[in-house]
């Protein structure tokens, strides 16, 4: 997949040879918070990805590994999750955006387009409105408005409030086809090996805070001022995050198109070599956005830990 820009630009790679966590892994102190960042470095405006609940950012693997080979990425670890500590006090989807940009200032990056699956989704449509300037394009996949939304099964739901699907595979893998649908209801052993790609499945208060970040948020008064165009990606076969939930998103974005698919809620990632090529499209080929006038980079990076 890989394409030449017309017109790039070459990003900082403040992180190469960074540590002994990961490839390019560095721990950047934000709002308080010192979180694990991997930033695969290319040419243009990159890609920011905001992970679902209780996961690591390796759990992403399998759609960067279907992205275009030039588009710089960055992955991080949400508070709590991976190799990124607990806070010590419950947050909101606004303290996390404004952590996530003061994270990529000290990267030294400006403009960036910025996806969200699940609920990473939320993370990504407060950040898109919390940055109007700075977040060029956004992409919702298997997400809602939060706490107002069609919800999910009662049966769905009582699986999702324990993070024992991430700490135990082999748990993961019995009831992945309930909670997941699409691909993965001929598949349910993936899930399995896609969480054993985490160094660490994160903690339990970890995995709370994540949870109450959710308890009364909804992006539904917001959505209106959200100006990015927006690909709103959903699964027909979605048990945790009904369908109608993305036409709920289409209808109130005033510049979002949808992009339905028969598959399930971690589809993004199980099923990438089919909808990543749906993202690359919508992204277009890799370019310098509008500039930003931020701090200097590379201040208080730690490199592996």
């Amino acid at each position: 997949m890989a394409r030449t820009a017309a017109t790039t630009m070459e990003q900082p790679d403040p992180i190469a040879d960074a540590g002994n966590v990961g490839p390019a892994d560095v721990f950047i102190a934000a709002g308080g918070q010192r979180i694990r960042v991997r930033y695969r470095t290319g040419v243009g405006v990159p890609l920011v990805l905001c992970n679902g609940i209780g996961a690591s950012l390796e759990v992403l693997d399998p759609l960067l590994e279907e992205l275009d080979p030039e588009r710089p990425v960055i992955r991080f670890d949400a508070p709590g999750t991976g190799e990124s500590p607990a806070s010590l006090l419950p947050y909101g989807f606004a303290y996390l955006a404004w952590m996530l940009g003061k994270a990529l200032t000290k990267l030294g990056v400006g403009v960036v387009d910025i996806l969200g699956v699940s609920w990473g989704g939320a993370l990504a449509q407060q950040f898109a409105f919390q940055n109007p300037r700075r977040c060029r394009r956004l992409i919702l996949a298997a997400t809602a408005t939060g706490a107002i939304m069609v919800p999910a099964h009662p049966r769905v739901l009582a699986k999702m409030v324990t993070p024992r699907r991430f700490s135990d595979p082999d748990y993961g893998a019995s009831i992945a086809a309930e909670l997941y649908g699409g691909t993965v209801r001929q598949h349910s052993e993936d899930v399995a090996e896609l969480m054993n790609r985490q160094l660490h499945a994160g903690s339990r208060i970890g995995y709370v805070h994540q949870l109450l970040a959710g308890v009364g948020w909804t992006s539904l008064p917001l959505l209106p001022a959200i100006r990015q165009k927006t690909l709103i990606i959903a699964g027909e076969d979605d048990p945790i995050v009904p369908i109608a939930n993305a036409y709920i998103l289409k209808w109130l974005l005033p510049r979002a198109r949808l992009h339905r698919h028969a598959g399930g809620h971690i589809d993004v990632v199980h099923n990438a070599p089919e909808l990543a090529p749906v993202i690359e499209e919508f992204l277009g080929t890799p370019r310098i956005g509008r500039p930003w006038r931020g701090r200097p980079p590379h201040e208080h990076l730690t490199p592996g830990g």
